[in-house]
């Protein structure tokens, strides 16, 4: 366990090494979840078994005892304090993936640049909130994974609410049975990451 001071808080950092550290995986939670949910467990255990060290964060306001998301730009601030002292006191110059479920896929996305990440993990990345009957249209966030540069992993459940991210020449889409949850089928879920993390890190 590693507690982290942030602008904006304290934030904790669960860390599980492999035997023999290619890389590290740093994935954050969702917006009123936590890092125990079963997707972020099945993608921790798939990046163990290609030694590839992870490390699970808890955004200050859940520390804090919070369900309710801090605004993007504090969670994107409290992401980067976290990353720069993985990388200077844990991961040391392995490459760092980084990622999350939803919220936190989201966080990840938009931090990719400033923090030096070599590819993006993004487990049911909430790509349009589902309409209210009143009010505008929601809005995409497609823009925030077109905007990482780096190779991309969608894992997203095929009758997710939030809609399907397109492909691209550096994203990878992966469809699996169930929802927005990707608890239907966690084997699905656990494959996509190992094959991804072994053609990025192998």
């Amino acid at each position: 366990m590693l507690d982290v001071d942030t602008p904006h808080g304290a934030a904790r950092v669960h860390v599980s090494r492999a035997d023999e550290e290619r890389a590290w995986l740093v994935l954050g939670h969702g917006a009123g979840g936590g890092v125990t949910s079963r997707d972020l467990v099945a993608a921790t255990e798939a990046a163990l078994a290609q030694g590839v060290s992870v490390a699970l964060v808890e955004q200050p306001y859940r520390v804090a005892g919070r369900r309710s998301p801090s605004p993007a730009h504090m969670l994107d601030t409290a992401w980067i304090a976290v990353l720069d002292r993985i990388r200077s006191d844990v991961a040391g110059d392995v490459a760092l993936v980084v990622g999350g479920r939803s919220s936190g896929a989201r966080v990840a996305c938009r931090t990719s640049e400033v923090t030096g990440a070599a590819g993006v993990l993004c487990l049911a990345f909430p790509l349009v909130p589902p309409r209210r009957k009143a009010g505008p249209s929601p809005t995409t966030r497609l823009p925030e994974l077109d905007a990482v540069r780096v190779p991309t992993l969608v894992v997203q459940g095929e009758r997710d609410p939030f809609g399907m991210p397109p492909g691209s020449t550096l994203r990878q889409v992966v469809t699996v049975s169930g929802d927005h949850s990707l608890r239907s089928d966690l084997p699905a879920v656990a494959a996509a990451v190992r094959d991804w993390l072994l053609r990025l890190v192998g």
